[in-house]
């Protein structure tokens, strides 16, 4: 499998523009669940796009956004750039750079399946002050809330070769439940969509690393498949994604 720091290079715009956001309640969540404040410095490790960082920086947090990928790591300067209080940092969630003991928070935003957990377990543990918390973020895609939905999923299984290497269920509760060990951990579950036309579908889906590119013998069936799936279930010439947006909220057993 293709270096996953590299994966998303050639898709940045698409990223951009057609991936969806987190709930603005993920604040209030976390301020009920871990006392987060304003004035909390978070780490968002695999910050990518600046997605993550945006809705603590609009919370008034100090973040570091640590990304690998160069090209994800400048647009995510640029989506973020009236925010002073930001920082990027060219890292790995294995290897951050940042000091010790140096945050009040460690997120990831859709990010933590590429990890190497028993490196990065180490390096958050490293770089939380002693009271420190985790959360981990997806947007995880129902596939089978519509009659779209599972069409779309089919598409997918269909012309993506790496799609079921890399889906989002291969990570599972107990992996996670391991990752901050004895399961000291909580697991909220936020609703969130996207709708789209035509071309925003397109985005949505050149967007994902395991979608074919063009060049690739399935990009072109790929895509004439997922014209077709758009005009037989489009309404009012819109599709929707909906999403459980899963929030793992714990702090790690040293």
């Amino acid at each position: 499998m293709t270096d996953p720091t590299r994966r998303f290079s050639s898709r940045v715009e698409n990223y951009v523009k057609y991936r969806p956001r987190y709930p603005q309640a993920v604040i209030p969540l976390l301020e009920r669940e871990c006392g987060l404040t304003a004035g909390w410095v978070i780490a968002d490790l695999g910050s990518g796009t600046g997605i993550l960082s945006e809705l603590f920086l609009a919370n008034g947090n100090r973040v570091f956004g640590v990304e690998p990928n160069a090209d994800m790591r400048e647009a995510g300067k640029r989506l973020v750039s009236r925010y002073p209080q930001f920082a990027s940092v060219d890292g790995r969630a294995e290897a951050t750079t940042l000091p010790d003991a140096s945050v009040d928070l460690v997120a990831a935003g859709q990010a933590f399946h590429w990890f190497d957990r028993p490196s990065a377990r180490a390096e958050f543990a490293r770089i939380l002050k002693p009271a420190g918390w985790v959360v981990l973020i997806w947007n995880r895609r129902r596939k089978d809330a519509t009659p779209f939905a599972r069409a779309y999923d089919q598409l997918l299984r269909r012309w993506s070769p790496d799609y079921k290497k890399v889906d989002l269920e291969n990570l599972t509760d107990e992996m996670i439940a391991d990752f901050f060990r004895a399961g000291r951990f909580k697991l909220h579950a936020l609703g969130n969509r996207q709708v789209f036309d035509y071309r925003g579908l397109e985005g949505r889906l050149m967007s994902s690393s395991y979608a074919p590119e063009p060049g690739h013998p399935n990009h072109a069936p790929m895509l004439a498949e997922l014209r077709a799936i758009f005009d037989a279930h489009g309404i009012h010439g819109t599709v929707g994604f909906d999403y459980d947006t899963a929030v793992y909220v714990g702090r790690l057993l040293r």
